[in-house]
């Protein structure tokens, strides 16, 4: 075919309609396996919270299934932390949490297409099993998580307004102007109303009527009587704005919740469909006007005032120390708690000081350090979840850093906790102001933009730029992968001897096979650290048995704490280091029981470990087994017997000259 051929073979609509047929059918495969592991992982998890009968109540955020359930004891959290796709499970008690991450809506969804769950009543009784503690955070969470999404777009849409007008791209005086900046101020001016469906959805009573005795505060007429002095009973009623107000509405809709409860007890059936709401309207919106609106008015001015009596006498250490504490406060869901704090100075005030700043500093300190994990692992799966994770935490999301990479490597976590803690004392000094609640990061930098001040926006930049430095610095200078690190401390601690004195661990001029099986090559195996030769060369073996053997005589150098991974220094002076399984450091120990202690001498054939298979099964972990030499670099060494079956203690598997 020459050139002109082609181009009409391009051209042909046929070509095109292939083409895209093609195309379209990959993407439906595509999302047909999408489809099939989301339900997969929700069928998975639904079964280990103990069945849809155990589920009270659930709901999302922006990385984790939120289940309030019937029964905690039939819940099992290890297995929901083994599940692939699960980065982690929190809360104790009714309340469990399973982090997903950025998939966690589609899982969300997959389980209610197949479960309907009842969000009130259900949800009350269970809750009414847990601590006080979980039952406060639970209700607050519940109540102001969901007001979240609209009151960060309306902030958001704000920011980018100021922005284009003191850049002179949009006038403050056009209709666009007017249209967008007045629906971006209804999410904070019907503030109180949003408040009112989130609380009666968790108290399961009805949203309507709560919608309607709290929107009664905020009706222009009943704003301008009240203005005017109104006087209700020879009460004289406060002078408040209620828009843009968050505690009136909480106290307004608790009375409710109790109003509804008893009228709808007493009254008689035949009537309640009018008499119930009637009476609420009755009791609930004068008691409001005249004790419930003014303290809660009161609660939210002391709660700012405590905070900004906090942030005067602590200043920028303020900002850093709650920065640098956050990665364990997400851990363990206790950041919910300042989310109310959050929403009502920002409504109030019209800005934060505190936890939005101190949040910038932490999400990006998360993306920093799993960049720098992804520069020094060895590991390609962990390299890969790094750069995700990463990215991820930069755009203000770090629940897939901090459960799948930070938290499961302490040293890279050193670098949040100090990248947190400079970036957070820099913005603090700089005072920095956030004037949207939601969570910072690179797409909603605008969040920190002040008309009044174009430096805040600056300095929120820096503080972004520092943050991420110092924690990619901080992890790239850190970071170890788990198999050189574990072995290296576990030697210091049975020999005594520096982490740097590596080579005095681990196999004789001919090894044996430690484990009855199949010999396999190294570069194989699904670890990058051992397929890459990095830990030294050897062999593998994928293996039925129960007991692992010593493949020559000389001294147990290690035994690691866990269990999983035993040294040996043969009597020729190779060091032979023995891993088994595949990520079994992750099993705390479980499944292993080592025979022999570090410094002990050992013969050839001689068992040294045994393995729970059962467990092993029940955890689907992959037994595959790297045994080599760390010293490789001086010897010669051969493997034997590759893609052979081989018996424990009599085969030669590696030969070294």
């Amino acid at each position: 075919m020459n050139l002109f051929e082609g181009f009409v073979f391009l051209s042909d609509p046929a070509f095109f309609r292939a083409t895209a047929g093609h195309s379209s059918q990959n993407n439906s495969e595509k999302e047909k396996t999408m489809s099939e592991k989301y339900q997969t992982l929700a069928s998975a998890i639904i079964q280990n919270v103990g069945g849809a009968s155990n589920v009270a109540h659930l709901e999302h955020c922006s990385t984790r299934l939120r289940f309030t359930l019937v029964d905690p004891a039939k819940a099992d959290r290890e297995k929901l932390k083994s599940i692939k796709g699960v980065m982690g499970v929190i809360g104790s008690g009714v309340q469990c949490q399973v982090v997903i991450g950025n998939d966690v809506i589609e899982v969300y969804d997959e389980i209610m297409k197949a479960h309907k769950f009842n969000g009130g009543a259900a949800s009350s009784a269970a809750a009414d099993k847990g601590s006080l503690g979980s039952r406060i955070l639970d209700f607050m969470v519940g109540v102001f998580q969901p007001l979240v999404p609209a009151i960060a777009g309306a902030g958001i849409l704000k920011a980018f307004l100021s922005l284009f007008t003191m850049l002179g791209w949009m006038s403050a005086d056009s209709g666009l102007y007017t249209v967008l900046f007045q629906a971006a101020d209804a999410a904070l001016y019907f503030l109180p109303v949003m408040v009112a469906v989130t609380m009666a959805t968790k108290l399961n009573i009805n949203r309507l009527v709560a919608v309607a005795a709290v929107g009664a505060l905020i009706l222009p007429n009943m704003t301008a009587a009240i203005g005017e002095g109104l006087n209700l009973l020879g009460l004289n009623i406060q002078n408040i704005q209620y828009s843009y107000q968050v505690f009136p509405a909480v106290l307004s809709v608790a009375f409710l919740y109790y109003v509804e409860k008893f009228v709808t007890r007493w009254s008689p059936k035949p009537i309640r469909v009018f008499f119930v709401p009637m009476v609420c309207f009755i009791l609930v919106v004068p008691v409001t006007l005249a004790v419930l609106g003014p303290l809660g008015f009161n609660i939210g001015q002391l709660l700012t005032a405590g905070i900004l009596f906090l942030y005067d006498k602590l200043g920028w250490l303020a900002v850093g120390l709650l920065a640098a504490v956050l990665p364990f406060m997400i851990a363990m869901g206790m950041h919910k708690a300042l989310v109310p704090y959050a929403v009502s100075s920002i409504s109030e005030m019209g800005q934060e000081l505190l936890y939005m700043p101190a949040s910038l500093a932490h999400n990006i300190s998360e993306g920093g350090a799993c960049f720098g994990v992804a520069i020094r692992t060895k590991n390609s799966e962990l390299r890969q979840a790094a750069v995700s994770a990463g990215i991820s935490a930069i755009f203000g999301i770090t629940e897939p850093a901090l459960y799948g990479v930070t938290l499961q490597h302490r040293k890279c976590l050193y670098a949040v906790v100090a990248g947190s803690f400079v970036g957070g004392v820099t913005v603090g000094l700089a005072g920095l102001k956030a004037f949207v609640a939601m969570g910072p990061g690179l797409a909603g930098m605008a969040m920190f933009m002040d008309p009044a001040n174009a430096m805040n926006l600056v300095w929120a930049f820096v503080g972004f730029g520092v943050s991420l430095a110092v924690s990619f610095v901080g992890s790239v200078i850190l970071f170890r992968d788990d198999v050189i690190l574990e072995a290296e401390e576990v030697l210091a601690e049975s020999t005594g001897e520096p982490a740097e004195t590596f080579s005095q661990a681990f196999a004789p001029a001919e090894l044996s096979a430690p484990v009855s099986g199949d010999c396999v090559a190294l570069d194989t195996v699904k670890d990058e650290v051992f397929a890459s030769g990095i830990m030294g060369k050897g062999t593998a073996f994928q293996w039925d048995g129960d007991t692992v053997y010593a493949p020559c005589s000389g001294k147990v150098a290690m035994v690691a704490n866990t269990g999983h991974a035993i040294g040996f220094v043969a009597e020729g002076g190779q060091e032979i280091l023995i891993h088994v399984g595949l990520d079994t450091v992750a099993l705390e120990g479980k499944g292993f029981t080592p025979l022999k202690k570090a410094g002990e001498t050992v013969s050839k054939g001689e068992a040294v470990l045994k393995v729970d298979r059962d467990y092993m099964k029940s955890r689907n972990v992959d037994l595959t087994t790297p045994m080599v030499i760390t010293n490789a670099a001086q010897f010669q060494v051969e493997p034997m017997n590759v893609g052979s079956c081989v018996k424990a203690g009599q085969d030669i598997v590696l030969v070294c000259a």
